[in-house]
């Protein structure tokens, strides 16, 4: 089940969208592994990345609600905070599954998930400026009172 908070929000569906999404999050696993000398990929293969981000994107789209259900009762206990560790989780899961991609502690992998939510909310930036809604005039009108029944004091 998806929230949708508004339609500014929203994101773009299909293969064009998925194509955008895994672009997005291979740059900034690119970049992570750059700034964290506890994660690596061996080879340093722009191709390893890719697989490592649709792996991240698939335990995130199946598995991640899946432990967020189940962990539900600590996520409120500790006000959200263990979404934290849940996307640690994630990020060993894709280490042990993507062989090339190495994780050298839990703490890295914590340090790179957040690492990786942040660049993947700046990259993305571009393209919720592009497919965000314009200002549109409502007409001539000067006002934009429409139906708005007058107040008067009763004295």
């Amino acid at each position: 089940m998806k929230i949708q908070i508004s339609t500014n929000q929203q994101r773009q569906s299909g293969p064009w969208g998925f194509l955008t999404r895994t672009i997005v999050l291979t740059l900034a696993t690119i970049i992570a592994i750059k700034l964290l000398p506890g994660v690596r990929i061996e080879g340093g293969s722009v191709w390893v990345a890719i697989m490592t981000a649709l792996v991240i994107s698939l335990l995130d789209n199946f598995l991640r609600p899946i432990l967020i259900f189940i962990t539900l009762p600590f996520t409120v206990l500790t006000m959200g905070l263990f979404i934290f560790i849940i996307n640690a989780i994630i990020i060993e899961l894709t280490a042990s599954i993507v062989g090339p991609f190495q994780v050298d502690s839990f703490g890295y992998a914590l340090l790179f998930s957040l690492i990786i939510t942040a660049l993947n909310y700046l990259l993305e930036l571009p393209n919720r400026w592009l497919n965000r809604t314009t200002y549109k005039p409502r007409g001539d009108k000067d006002t934009d009172d429409d139906g708005f029944t007058e107040y008067k004091e009763v004295q």
